[in-house]
């Protein structure tokens, strides 16, 4: 179920599995006899592609190298590719032979996730709320524009820092710390109220959700706390009570 093509010593195909040709939609008749490489392959990838048949036809054997091949409707088609040199019965090396994997839909896969990802990534760093991640030593590790901005405090400043340590004030440390190890038992907590100190020392209240942060395998990696600035209301209910 492995797609598989062998070439000569010339680099022209004497072999092409079945499921070669239904990956590529090139038949056997099709392909045999022609140059793998001229025929078949793309003009970016024609010197790589080339070398590493040259190279197995040297007896340096290739792992794991993706190759793109496109089919007879013109779509692209990913290959991972181990370049095996072929010898006769006296030892002579006449050829190589490819032994592949289909990797199309993974690549795909991967790259659907790399933009979902991204997508992710600028949306949080554009939110109008405050932003910020932890690991799950508690340093920081995310810290959008928002926290940035109600702070004062930039990105550069509070990557790889102590959040709790070095951004809590001290009466609070215990009661904030508690919620983020919560999170990274993975037991979150929602609406939980804090005071942040900025930059400048003025105190900003932030009602905050702490979420646990997990890994594509589900390891906790930490927490992103997704927060909401609510020092103005805070005030305006402080002054109603006092009226």
């Amino acid at each position: 179920n492995a797609p598989i093509f062998g070439i000569n010593a010339e680099g022209r195909v004497n072999e092409w599995n079945r499921k070669m040709a239904a990956i590529t939609g090139f038949s056997k008749d099709d392909v045999f006899g022609k140059d793998l490489v001229d025929e078949y392959i793309s003009d970016e990838f024609r010197e790589s592609v080339r070398q590493v048949l040259d190279d197995a036809l040297h007896g340096q054997q290739t792992d794991n190298y993706q190759v793109p091949l496109f089919t007879k409707h013109g779509d692209r088609v990913e290959v991972l590719l181990n370049a095996t040199t072929r010898v006769d019965a006296a030892g002579t090396i006449v050829g190589v032979v490819g032994v592949g994997q289909d990797i199309t839909a993974i690549n795909q896969s991967q790259a659907e996730l790399t933009r979902v990802a991204n997508d992710l990534q600028l949306l949080i760093e554009t939110a109008n709320a405050p932003i910020f991640g932890i690991d799950t030593n508690g340093f920081v590790n995310e810290w959008n524009r928002k926290a940035a901005a109600i702070t004062g405090f930039s990105r550069e400043e509070v990557m790889g820092k102590d959040l709790v340590s070095r951004f809590i004030t001290p009466e609070y440390q215990d009661s904030v710390g508690e919620v983020l190890h919560k999170a990274l038992q993975g037991e979150e907590t929602a609406n939980f109220e804090f005071p942040l100190y900025t930059k400048d020392g003025e105190r900003v209240e932030v009602l905050l959700n702490a979420t646990t942060r997990r890994s594509a395998t589900g390891a906790i990696v930490g927490v992103v706390g997704v927060g909401q600035n609510i020092t103005e209301l805070k005030r305006g209910q402080a002054e109603l009570t006092r009226v």
